[in-house]
């Protein structure tokens, strides 16, 4: 190969060794910025993949436990059902649970009156105190410091209505039922159920059969021994044939009351076994709750009260819950047509409003004879619980 002084010309200047360095030292110094630049552009999309992780992990422990969907999960998933999840609980999880009464296998839940919530639930809109403290997230979900335990058609619908106008109440507008039937599911699976609060507010649920269920107070004892009871007593005579009201609304074929009252009506013999019958032995159920809680922790409501006179019977119920007697007379009026009080203001709502349909049906005429005969079985109980509770309801 011939010497070519052009090619001389363009190596010569390279042909030093520290200029040899040099040279690699700038192609290194590329190379790097090159990596540098490429990782900086990778990383940045980063964050958005670490969050769609975070937000597909599990919540919730036990049964309770939820998987939030990812980011490819929610890429590949189909579309899912529109679900109407109140404000204030979670209505399709507690609709799920079975619904049979305890006692005798009868149906408990009312589904026209938990219909009838339903559309009073999505009619009310939110203070704007309310609104202007929660909808920056903030307060947290608790386990209830206050449960209404009882009884199925005593007025614990009204109660409950009536109190969650107090600021300091926030409760579940349905019934969880989880310390009878959805006890399995874990704490965590209730806790989630409650609507959020802020410190010094109370939280509450309702749930009737509560007080008739023989497992319930050990079961709540063991959550909290703290936790302050309520239960609303009715007559247990007109209870029980409210009770058979509700159910003849339901099932028109089914026999008549005095038929199901007795084991035998020629002899008399009343059928204890009948639901309907036996919740409203007060005493019994009320002798396996003092077993688990001391009885300054049991308030007992009125249910005849609570229709006579509401403010009092509140009065009486945010003095237990240690609250300021805000829920007064102002709060009520009386409908004649209905026969209840009904509030002039509920919560979140500037209008008036009363029980749905479901609540003061008419009830069928019973014969004098069945009725005097049941104020006779009930009498030797209803003296036991006046004594049990310090508290003459004036049943008989």
């Amino acid at each position: 190969m011939e010497y070519s002084p052009v090619c001389h010309s363009l190596y010569a200047p390279w042909s030093s060794p520290v200029k040899k360095k040099l040279l690699l030292l700038s192609i290194m110094f590329f190379i790097w910025v090159y990596m540098l630049y490429s990782c900086v552009g990778y990383c940045s999309s980063m964050p958005s993949l670490v969050v769609e992780g975070y937000r597909g992990k599990e919540t919730g422990s036990g049964l309770g436990k939820r998987t939030e969907p990812g980011l490819v999960s929610r890429l590949l998933a189909k579309p899912q059902p529109w679900e109407d999840i109140e404000s204030d609980y979670e209505e399709p999880s507690i609709r799920t649970a079975a619904s049979r009464d305890l006692l005798n296998n009868e149906l408990d839940t009312d589904w026209d009156e938990m219909r009838e919530e339903l559309r009073s639930e999505q009619q009310r809109a939110p203070e704007p105190s309310a609104m202007s403290s929660f909808s920056n997230g903030s307060g947290s979900k608790k386990l209830p410091q206050a449960i209404i335990i009882g009884v199925k058609k005593g007025g614990t619908r009204a109660l409950l209505e009536f109190l969650r106008v107090h600021p300091d109440i926030r409760a579940v507008g349905a019934e969880p039922h989880f310390f009878d039937r959805n006890y399995d599911n874990g704490l965590e699976w209730y806790r989630d159920l409650m609507p959020k609060t802020l410190e010094g507010q109370i939280t509450m649920e309702k749930t009737p059969s509560y007080f008739v269920t023989r497992e319930a107070p050990a079961r709540i004892s063991a959550m909290s021994r703290d936790t302050k009871l309520i239960v609303v007593v009715r007559d247990p005579v007109t209870r029980a044939i409210s009770d058979y009201t509700q159910t003849l609304s339901k099932k028109p074929d089914i026999p008549s009351f005095e038929s199901l009252t007795f084991k035998n009506r020629t002899t008399g013999l009343i059928d204890t076994s009948w639901s309907a019958i036996q919740i409203g032995i007060y005493a019994k159920h009320l002798d396996n709750w003092l077993q688990y809680f001391p009885m300054e922790q049991i308030l007992f409501v009125s249910g005849e009260r609570l229709i006579s006179d509401p403010a009092g019977e509140l009065g009486r119920v945010q003095d237990f819950l240690g609250l300021k007697r805000i829920i007064t007379d102002k709060h009520f009026y009386f409908n004649q047509t209905k026969g209840f009080p009904c509030l002039k203001k509920a919560e979140g709502s500037s209008k008036p409003h009363c029980l749905g349909k479901t609540k003061g049906r008419t009830h069928p005429n019973i014969d004098p004879e069945v009725v005097q005969r049941l104020r006779d079985f009930y009498r030797p109980f209803n003296m036991k619980f006046y004594q049990m509770t310090g508290h003459n309801f004036g049943w008989d």
